[in-house]
C-alpha cells in the first residue's frame, strides 16, 4: 500500500494500543515505526527489472520483523523506557503488530510481498486492494488527525481499534468481492467452451466494485475480463497470446526466469520491432496499461537469435499513467452500458 496508509496504519495501532500512557507521541512513534520496511527502497540493485522483483524482499519478512520487534522491546527495556518497569509486554505487542501489519497489508495489493523470505515461494499477492484505496484510509486518517488535536482519552483510544476492525472488515469485504468477480468470469468463459487452467484478479483503482479478471487458458493465451458489482450485463472481455516461446528463447535467462518466480508466471511477451518487451498482467488498468512492462531482449539481425540485455522501463505507448484511460475506467464503475476499449487498447499494446 501506499505510505501514507502504511503510517496511518502504525498510527492508529500505536495510538489504540499505547495512547494512554504516551498520549500523541504514540501516535507520531507508529507512524515512524510503520515505515520501516519500506526503507529497502534506497537500495540500488542495478537495474529497474532487478529493482521490482527485490522490493518487499527481507525487509517484508515476518521472521524478520518479528525478530526486530523482540530487539526493538529488549532496548526500550535496556533504555528504561518505562520508568516503573511495566508494560513490556504490551510495548513488545504494540511493535510487532505495527511491523507485521505492514507486510500483511502490503500482501492485500498485486504487486507481490515475500513474507516468508529467506524461503521463496511465490511472493504473496492476495490481490483484493489496489495499491490507494480512499475507503480503507480515509476512515482511519481521519481518526488519526482527531486523536492528534483532542488527545488520547479512553474513548479516542477505543474510537481508533474500533477503525481498525472497520478497515479489517473492509479488507475481508475485498476478498469476498474478488470471489465473486473471478466465478463470475469463470462461468462466462465455461458457457463459451473455454476452461481457464488458473485465474487472477485485480481490483480497478480506488474501490472494489469493479475488477480486471485474467485467465490462463490451456493453450498458453490469455483472457482478460472487466465485470462490476453494478453491471447487469455479460463482462468484456478480450482473448491474447501469452507468446511465452520468446521468453524461452531468450539467452540467458537469469532475468526472465527472476520475473516468471515473483509474477507466478503471469506474463506476456511481444516482438516490437526486433525488441523484446515482457508486460506484467498483474498490475495496472488492463490490456495496453499494465504498470510494469520491460525491455529484456533484441533480436540478432544476422542469427535472428534472441539476446538479454540489461533490463530497462519500456516506455513508448500507452503507459498505466494514462490519465485519459484512467478516467475512463473510473467512470466504467457506474456507466455500465459503455464497456471499455480493450480491443482498441490490444491493438496499441504492440505498436512501435
Amino acid at each position: 500500500m501506499d505510505s501514507v496508509t502504511q503510517a496511518v496504519l502504525g498510527a492508529g495501532i500505536a495510538g489504540a494500543l499505547m495512547g494512554p500512557r504516551y498520549g500523541r507521541k504514540a501516535i507520531l512513534a507508529g507512524a515512524v515505526l510503520a515505515t520501516i520496511p519500506d526503507l529497502d527502497v534506497i537500495i540500488d540493485y542495478g537495474d529497474p527489472l532487478s529493482q521490482m522483483i527485490n522490493h518487499r524482499g527481507f525487509s517484508h519478512s515476518l521472521f524478520v520483523l518479528t525478530g526486530l520487534s523482540l530487539f526493538l522491546a529488549w532496548l526500550a527495556r535496556r533504555l528504561r523506557l518505562h520508568g516503573d518497569g511495566q508494560g513490556y509486554g504490551r510495548l513488545l505487542l504494540t511493535i510487532w503488530l505495527i511491523l507485521i501489519t505492514h507486510p500483511i497489508l502490503d500482501a492485500f495489493t498485486s504487486y507481490g510481498t515475500q513474507l516468508w523470505w529467506p524461503l521463496r515461494p511465490t511472493p504473496s499477492s492476495w490481490s483484493s486492494v489496489f495499491i490507494i484505496d480512499p475507503f480503507y484510509t480515509v476512515p482511519l486518517l481521519a481518526g488519526v488527525l482527531v486523536a492528534l488535536i483532542v488527545g488520547l482519552r479512553p474513548a479516542m483510544c477505543r474510537t481508533l481499534g474500533s477503525l481498525l476492525l472497520i478497515g479489517a472488515a473492509y479488507l475481508l469485504a475485498s476478498q469476498a468481492a474478488k470471489q465473486w468477480a473471478e466465478h463470475r468470469v469463470h462461468d462466462m468463459l465455461v458457457e463459451r467452451g473455454r476452461q481457464p487452467v488458473a485465474m487472477f484478479s485485480v481490483p480497478q483503482p480506488f474501490n472494489i466494485v469493479l475488477w480486471r479478471v485474467v485467465a490462463r487458458l490451456e493453450d498458453g493465451n490469455y483472457v482478460e475480463a472487466v465485470t462490476g458489482m453494478l453491471d447487469g450485463r455479460t463482462p468484456e472481455f478480450i482473448e491474447f497470446p501469452s507468446n511465452a516461446g520468446l521468453g524461452e528463447a531468450l539467452q540467458p535467462r537469469d532475468k526472465i526466469d527472476g520475473l516468471r518466480w515473483f509474477t507466478d508466471d503471469w506474463l506476456r511477451y511481444d516482438d516490437i520491432d526486433g525488441q523484446l518487451v515482457v508486460s506484467d498482467l498483474r498490475m495496472g488498468i488492463g490490456t495496453g496499461h499494465y504498470s510494469f512492462r520491460f525491455l529484456i531482449g533484441e533480436r540478432d539481425p544476422q542469427t535472428g537469435e534472441w539476446r538479454a540485455v540489461t533490463p530497462d522501463y519500456w516506455q513508448r505507448g500507452p503507459a498505466s499513467r494514462d490519465m485519459a484511460a484512467l478516467r475512463t475506467t473510473l467512470a466504467r464503475v457506474w456507466q455500465t452500458g459503455s464497456p471499455l476499449p480493450l480491443a482498441m487498447w490490444n491493438q496499441r499494446m504492440t505498436a512501435p
